[in-house]
């Protein structure tokens, strides 16, 4: 089984029906907000070391978070805070939190010629522009993610939104470079 790391996990939920950004620029010392640069106001977070974007709408998106736990442990501390500077922000219950996308990496202990795995892979699926980009891109419709591949060996998977989809999307990756006699 190959080892995958979670490097980054957003989500998103919604706090209240909507928020008062000056005030809780104002009143929390953890948050930047500059509305002339960007409309949302960014609250970051030491433990778990994570930033979140607050939206006027009440909607918000955590970033930085490595597992589903310290996601929801950021949105319960940023409620808490909220409620106690005077947001009426919605019960924990119904703070529903929606990962957007997973980023991990892996590695498959293996040089590769990204040539070749392009030819094998299979054009439609892959972008590889070696003056652009040093790796080769390999989109998996199922499950729906994109791998960034090196040449290395080492892997980047973007764009899943379950642990285990990350897991399927690693193994068929291998399974396929085996296939094509360029993994061991």
């Amino acid at each position: 089984m190959i080892e995958i790391t979670i490097q980054n996990i957003v989500a998103s939920t919604i706090f209240a029906e909507k928020l008062d950004l000056d005030m809780i620029a104002h009143s929390l010392e953890e948050s930047e907000y500059e509305p002339e640069q960007f409309p949302g106001l960014i609250y970051r977070l030491k433990d778990p070391k994570t930033a979140t974007l607050l939206f006027r709408s009440g909607k918000a998106n955590c970033t930085g978070a490595k597992n589903i736990e310290d996601v929801r442990k950021t949105i319960n501390i940023i409620a808490d805070r909220l409620r106690k500077i005077g947001i009426d922000v919605f019960k924990d219950e119904d703070l529903g939190i929606t990962v957007q996308n997973m980023v991990a990496t892996a590695n498959l202990e293996g040089e590769f010629n990204l040539n070749e795995v392009a030819m094998g892979l299979g054009l439609e699926n892959v972008e590889y522009e070696p003056e652009q980009f040093p790796g080769l891109v390999y989109r998996i419709d199922e499950p729906k993610v994109a791998m960034l591949i090196f040449n290395s060996g080492k892997i980047v998977c973007a764009g899943a939104r379950i642990e285990e989809d990350i897991s399927i999307a690693v193994e068929k990756l291998k399974k396929d470079l085996i296939a094509l006699d360029l993994l061991q």
